[in-house]
Formats: structure tokens, sequence, C-alpha cells
């Protein structure tokens, strides 16, 4: 093995070992929250979700729920919005201060909350949303409530976060399901001494904070509406309204069997009596930097399976790096070694004077005369012996030296994809950096998204210089153009699918749809930051730099072009080189596919995995594109500018195709509206890889193209002559 690349995968496995260990590293939060005794603590209420739907709804906005009172509790009035950034507004956060009362220091038996009175439509909507699984999500002290569960062997326990709403069990008499409603809320708050200065004036801090739940029927309460007992087994509170005969039996007069029909709007109601508890525990063996752990806790035991995708990524890659090294060393023979060089360093054909009095039709066809030859340096012993070793000595990939930088088709549109391909690198490495530092967290609630949109946005000046000047390099004038479809073609489309997916939410009344007042602000981002942002970046990249330099020269006329093998055509091209990437990624794309869709309880916090695998990801497709282009340029095929995105992000189709499979094989999504948004946000996030992903791939392939056609030839060495 060359010492240089041992010297490279000792140092990679280096860097893979580091990132390994920062993997659960992160800021909990950038200030420390203390409270002494009989300090009143905020509790704020956010949404409910559901594994099953893609779908959320604010809490305040459910019916059969005690609506704000207005009244202030720890500073804040109940139903006052908390302020959100633009990551929580996206992900369908919708915090606001609630009527609970909870105060540092002392436990509450039992409080009561209120009695709603909600109707058949409040009773239908709570049956609804339990038959989902949807869950509630309050937070105190920026911890999320949790349900409190214990591993199978029993050694630890760990979170996960939010509490069922709701309930349903058998009627033992009729068989038909029943629907309960979790009315009595038991808070349990772990908490310990605040560390220095705050510690020592009586300061506790919130280490915990557990929710456990009940279903108490409406009888047995005493004079304020608490439960007689809350610790008693009790019946629970059922959702459930009889029917009312008499607007039934109007309704079929000649019918003998009534049906019941929960949408019969007669005024009847159902009072659902809340109430909860509040104890506080103090617990030592948690430190408050390490409180998130318990989120965490159940990802342990698939360590394992992370570096099975780690050795799976790496295997694949020293394969392909030792098929790159090959490709390379066999170029580099073939120019400086196999048809011999100068003492100068320059290219020198071998040659032999055919035998007959005319040349070969086919080396007439294959490799017209006028290659710059340098006949008295020649070694006469070195001839070659007939006029078909000389033909495959100039074949192959040195015959596209004239054509090779010729510009592609639709370069207008390329160049501007290309610059959206480099904001999207940028803001990918900016948040895998960020989240293995431990800077983006879960308790930095939508940090992930809203650092994600800024780096996005400012990163328009390196787009639109990256953008222009490739645009100058293909010769393109109207580099004003080139600016606006590079700030606004990838954004722009993007944006509008996004907001035509925000109408079919909006029609469901979820707090999943984006807000007006936050598509304004998109807007403006888009408009008053990044298209400036692009603008400089053109400006500068089009008038400022010079465009890329080319080792040789384009010819004045197009050559022709041989058949070309099946699998060197783009379609094919694309998915066979794509799977070797997704290859490289798809176990650890379960884990996120898992977070992201099927346990929306659980966080998604193994960046140093996730990193690595990324890292090896990246490096595949580079290696993937390398071949690949290398195969197109032996088969005479000089079109490799768009061949080179397609092959580097042919990745997407197969992780594409992995939701597909996920949906249908692990997923117990409902409804048109999930679904549709299950796959369309599968798409945009396949796009967008897509994108990057083919943008490093175009990156390589210009690399490698100019490097094999400028070993150590000055750029006007391959030139074509007239015949």
């Amino acid at each position: 093995m060359p010492s240089g690349l041992r010297t490279r995968l000792c140092r990679l496995f280096a860097l893979s070992s580091w990132i390994s260990l920062i993997n659960a590293f992160y800021i909990p939060g950038f200030s420390i929250k203390s409270y002494v005794d009989d300090e009143a603590i905020p509790l704020q209420v956010n949404k409910v979700y559901s594994d099953r739907s893609q779908l959320q709804y604010a809490y305040y906005d459910l019916p059969f729920v005690c609506p704000p009172t207005g009244k202030k509790h720890a500073g804040y009035a109940s139903g006052r919005s908390i302020s959100l950034n633009l990551g929580e507004v996206l992900r369908g956060d919708r915090i606001m201060a609630s009527d609970y009362d909870v105060v540092m220091g002392q436990d509450q038996e039992c409080q009561y909350l209120c009695s709603h009175q909600t109707d058949r439509q409040g009773v239908k909507r709570a049956r609804e949303l339990i038959e989902e699984g949807y869950v509630v999500e309050w937070i105190v002290d920026n911890l999320p409530g949790a349900t409190s569960f214990v591993t199978v062997d029993r050694t630890h326990k760990y979170y996960a976060a939010g509490f069922k709403i709701g309930y349903k069990d058998f009627s033992p008499v009729t068989g038909k399901q029943k629907y309960y409603i979790n009315n009595h809320i038991t808070l349990v708050i772990r908490y310990r001494k605040a560390p220095g200065r705050a510690g020592s004036r009586g300061g506790k801090v919130i280490v915990g904070f557990e929710v456990y739940t009940k279903s108490i029927e409406v009888a047995h309460r005493d004079s304020i509406g608490c439960p007689q007992d809350v610790h008693s087994d009790t019946n629970g509170m059922e959702m459930y309204i009889g029917p009312n005969n008499t607007e039934l039996a109007s309704k079929y007069p000649s019918s003998s069997y009534l049906p019941e029909e929960d949408d019969v709007d007669d005024g009847s109601t159902l009072k659902i009596p809340y109430s909860y508890s509040v104890y506080f525990r103090e617990d030592d063996s948690i430190d408050w930097s390490r409180r998130w752990d318990m989120y965490f806790n159940n990802q342990e035991e698939s360590n394992v399976i992370h570096w099975l995708a780690i050795v799976n990524s790496l295997v694949i890659c020293s394969l392909l790096t030792v098929i790159v090294i090959m490709v390379i060393n066999r170029t580099y023979r073939q120019v400086h070694g196999k048809d011999g060089a100068g003492d100068d360093g320059n290219l020198l054909l071998k040659r032999r004077k055919p035998t007959s009095g005319t040349k070969s039709p086919r080396l007439r066809e294959k490799a017209p005369a006028g290659l710059l030859e340098q006949s008295g340096e020649v070694d006469r012993d070195h001839d070659l012996s007939s006029d078909e070793e000389y033909v495959e000595d100039i074949s192959g990939w040195k015959l596209l030296h004239g054509d090779v930088f010729r510009a592609p088709a639709y370069a207008g549109y390329l160049a501007p994809l290309i610059g959206s391909g480099m904001q999207l690198v940028f803001m990918a490495t900016g948040l895998l950096i960020l989240s293995c530092f431990g800077i983006l967290n879960p308790s930095f609630r939508g940090g992930f998204v809203s650092v994600g949109v800024g780096l996005f946005v400012f990163a328009g000046i390196v787009s639109g210089y990256f953008s222009s000047r490739l645009y100058k390099t293909f010769g393109g004038m109207n580099w004003r153009r080139n600016t606006l479809m590079t700030a606004l073609l990838f954004p722009g489309l993007l944006f509008t699918t996004i907001f035509i997916l925000n109408l079919f939410v909006w029609a469901q009344a979820s707090s999943t749809a984006l807000p007006f007042g936050t598509l304004v602000g998109l807007i403006a981002l888009m408009l008053l930051i990044q298209l400036p942002l692009v603008y400089v970046g053109s400006w500068y990249g089009f008038h400022q730099s010079q465009p890329y330099e080319h080792p040789t020269k384009t010819n004045s006329f197009v050559r022709p072009m041989p058949e070309q093998a099946w699998y060197t055509q783009n379609l094919y091209a694309a998915l066979i080189a794509g799977f070797v990437p997704f290859a490289v990624i798809f176990i650890e794309l379960l884990f996120v596919f898992r977070s992201l869709w099927q346990d929306k309880s659980g966080y998604y916090y193994v960046f140093g995995f996730l990193s690595i695998v990324s890292l090896a990801g990246i490096l595949t497709v580079v290696e993937v594109t390398i071949v690949a282009t290398y195969i197109m340029l032996c088969q005479e095929n000089y079109h490799w500018w768009w061949q080179s995105v397609f092959i580097g992000g042919g990745s997407s189709f197969w992780i594409f195709l992995y939701c597909i499979i996920f949906y249908y094989t692990k997923l117990n999504i409902h409804g048109f509206v999930s679904g549709l948004l299950f796959f369309s946000y599968s798409f945009l996030a396949c796009t967008v890889y897509g994108l990057l992903t083919g943008t490093v791939g175009f990156l390589t392939a210009y690399a490698f193209v100019r490097r094999i056609y400028g070993y150590g030839l000055p750029p006007d060495h391959f030139l074509y002559q007239s015949s």
C-alpha cells in the first residue's frame, strides 16, 4: 500500500474515532435557570402529535380541553403565545402559557383546573385523536413532559417525550370499543441543588419532568371538583354522549332500528372535569448538563448497528478508493509512461509510417492527423508494428481533447443549479459541524431548521459566485439573468411546492400549516436578503474573476460520437452509479426515518455517527463519479457535464424508493393529507439531497477532467489540424 494512501486512511480512522467520541456531546442550554423555594415555575402547553399522522394541532385549539382563562401564572397570562423562532414555527410548535400552578418545592395532592362542557362534535374529535394515538407536549424549564419507561432488564430508565391524550378499551358487556380521556395529570418534577453561587443561595435546578396520566369519572369528587382518591382504581372518563332517541325517532319514523349518530347537533354536552397533582423529588444522580440524556438512553442499544453502518461505509469506500487509484495510475501511465514523455514532460505519441501508400480508413475516422509530434525525439526502436496498435494508442479519452470542454446543452440552467447546490453544500457542512460540537441539539428547539435556513440564505453569496463564474466559463454574457435564475429557480420551486402543500394542511386546521406571516417572512428572506447576496457574489464572480481555464482548446466543429453502451446512457448510468452511495448510507438512514416518521416522541441525536456516514457517502459520490466519468470518456462520450450531476445525485432515486418501502412496511399513517405530506416532503428532501450530491459529482468530474487533460501539458498541446 502506498505510504500516502496509508497516511490518509490513518487520518480518516482517527477522525472517525474522534467524532464518535463526541456523538453524545451537546450544550444543554446557554444559561442555567435556577429557582428558589416558593418561586412559581411556568408550565407551557404546545401541541398534540401522532406517529400515525403528519398533522399536528395546537393544544388550546382542541374543543374538549380547558380553555385559557387569561389569568397570570408565573408572570405569564394563560393563553399568551410564547415567542418562537423560525424553526419552531416550521415544525408546527404553538407554545402558550397555561393555567397550571407549579411552585418550587410545593407538592399538591390535587388541584382542580376546570370542568369543561363539550358537545357531540368535541366528543367525536376526542375519540378520533385517541384512535390515532395522539400525544400531548407540555414544557417546563425547556424540558418536554415525558412518559417514563424502564428497560426490559430493569437496569435503567429512559424518557419518551409527550403523554397520551387518552386510551381505548372494550366493554365487557357489549364488546364495543370505548374511549377514555386522561383528565387527571400527575406532574413529577425532579430537581437538585443549583451549581455555583446560585446553589449557595438556595437555588435549585430542574433535571427531570415526568408526566403520569389517569382517567377519572365525574362521580366521587369533593366540593372543589377534585377526585376523592386520586390514587385508587376508579372508573374512567368515557368520551360518550348517548343518542337522542327523540331526534332519531323523528328523523327515521318508519324504522325499527335507531342508529347512533354523533353528528346530530341537539345541544347535548358532556362535562369533563380536569385536575392535576404536582410532586417535587430531589435527584442528585442527574447533573443539569446531562438532563437530556434520559431522552437519548433508549438509543444506546442501537449503537452496535451504528458501528455496523460505519464499517459498511468504510469497506465500500476502501474498495472504491482502490479502483480510483488504479484509474488515475492507468491514466498517468498512458500519458507519461506507455506513450512516452520527453524531458520536458510533454506527451510524445509513438507513430509508425503505414506500409501502404494510403492511410487506414479507420485511422482517418478515429484519429485525424495533426496531433503534436516530436519525431526528432522519438526512439525509432519503439515504433508500433501495425496500424491497429497505433489506433489503440490514441483511441478513447485522448481523442476527445478538442470536444471535452465544449459548453453543454442548456448551460444556462446548469450554472444556476450548481450555484444552488453550493448553497446546500455550505448549509449541510455547517449543520453537521454545529451538531457535532453540540451547539445544535434538542434543547435548542427548532434550532436545526432555523440555523439551516440562515446558512442557506447567507450562502447566497457563495452561490452567486460559483454560478456566475461557471456561466462565464460557458461563454454566457447576460449575467444578471443568470443571477435571477440562481436566486429564484431552485428556492422558488421549493417555496411554491411547500405553499401548495400548505393549502391542504390549512384545510385541516392543523398547526403544521405555516401561518401567513411566516410565508411572507420567507419571501422577504428570499427577496430582501438572499437575492442581494446572490447579486453581490455574481457580480464578483463575473466581473472580478476569470473564467475557469481549460488545458485544451475546443474545436470549431463537433466530433461525432460513436454508439454508446447501454450502461453509459444517462438513466442507466445514474441508477447504477447511484446505488453505491445509497449502499453506504442506507443503514443510518433507517434511524433517521424512524426519528422523523415512526417515533416522534424520541430524538435523533447521534450526529457523530451521522457525520462519519455522511463523509463516507460524499467520498463515495466523489469516487463513483470519477470512475463513471472515466468510463464515459473511454467510450468517446464527451457529454459529461450533465451526466456528472445525474451520477452524483443518482442515489436520491434509491433513497426515495427506500422512503416508499418504509411507508408501506413500517408506518401506519392514515388519511390522504398525511400520505400526501409524507410523499411530498420525502420527494423534496430527496431532491435537495440529489442537488447537493449532484453538485459534488459535477465539481469532482470537472476537476478530474481538467486534471487528466492537463498532465504536464501546455494549454495548446492538443490541437486538431485538418487532415
